[in-house]
């Protein structure tokens, strides 16, 4: 047999087969779980629906939202084309909201993105080598995390400069401990598992292993926690545009909320509704993540 071989089998073996199967079994059973869930589908339909709203903002609303369209500081209802009111500049408030929508689910979305890849990469090299390597990831992951989120998070926005691309990176660069230590603590208990003896006894290489073997039975709690990320990086973002360390080039619900925080007493709605729209948004994020975590725990599984 030739070292190419030995490398790069033709096929799977047969234990890895089996473990193959009785996962997507468990997979699919965990989906039936998932869809019967109520409090999970609600989450599901409330994100399509603040999702729908980012996706056709520019059909339903035409045009910049920053653009001065309405007399100053209507109130809700007052004009029939302008439903949810107008701010102080005159901005339609229904527009920011589904304008805002899009910087939201995107930064939260990138951010969150930035934060799986480096945290399983880190997390998957660490738990699976072990060693020297397990060591000076782990170090470096505890460095970080000694680093409070959010500050770290507004130093890198103030080094570089306040823009919806730099706030992703710094979001994503400051939040991937978390999905690190999942990762790693997945992977050293699967890592002597017997379908990867199999995969490793008939030749299969290291990154075989790690991202088409052991990576897929470590991703249920990975998807919940990234669920969680992305509601985060959503109050992150809107903090930011709160403090005004947001892109002023863009509307989002931060910005929105730091502006209308000095009409509280009088236009209460301009605070309003945007807060409502982040707290909806993270509320259907924790209900889909919670649902996930409810159908493809396996203790939860077998409580129910």
């Amino acid at each position: 047999m030739t070292l190419k071989a030995l490398l790069i089998p033709t096929r799977k073996p047969a234990p890895a087969q089996a473990a193959d199967a009785a996962g997507l079994a468990a997979r699919a059973s965990a989906w039936r779980a998932f869809l019967r869930n109520p409090s999970a589908l609600a989450g599901v339909l409330l994100l399509m629906a603040v999702a729908l709203s980012a996706v056709f903002a520019g059909v339903l609303f035409p045009g910049d939202p920053l653009d001065m369209v309405a007399q100053p500081l209507l109130g809700p209802g007052q004009d029939a084309a302008f439903f949810l009111g107008s701010d102080s500049l005159g901005r339609d408030v229904a527009a920011g909201l589904a304008h805002g929508a899009r910087v939201s689910l995107a930064v939260g979305a990138a951010a969150a993105g930035i934060s799986l890849g480096i945290g399983v990469l880190v997390g998957a090299a660490a738990g699976y080598f072990g060693g020297w390597l397990d060591d000076v990831l782990v170090r470096l992951t505890e460095l970080v995390q000694t680093i409070p989120t959010f500050l770290l998070v507004i130093v890198i926005v103030a080094i570089g400069q306040p823009s919806a691309r730099m706030i992703v990176l710094a979001i994503g660069a400051a939040s991937w401990p978390v999905i690190a230590r999942l990762v790693r603590a997945e992977f050293r208990a699967l890592r002597e598992a017997e379908f990867v003896q199999a995969a490793r006894s008939q030749g299969f290489g290291d990154a075989w292993i790690i991202f088409r073997e052991i990576l897929p039975n470590a991703l249920p709690p990975v998807v919940v926690t990234s669920s969680v990320l992305v509601a985060t990086a959503i109050l992150m973002e809107s903090a930011l545009s709160f403090l005004g360390m947001g892109d002023p080039n863009v509307v989002s619900w931060g910005s929105m909320i730091g502006e209308g925080r000095e009409h509280l007493r009088t236009a209460w709605y301009l605070a309003a509704a945007p807060g409502v729209a982040i707290i909806l948004t993270v509320l259907s994020l924790n209900l889909v993540g919670d649902g996930i975590n409810d159908a493809f725990n396996p203790r939860l599984r077998g409580r129910a």
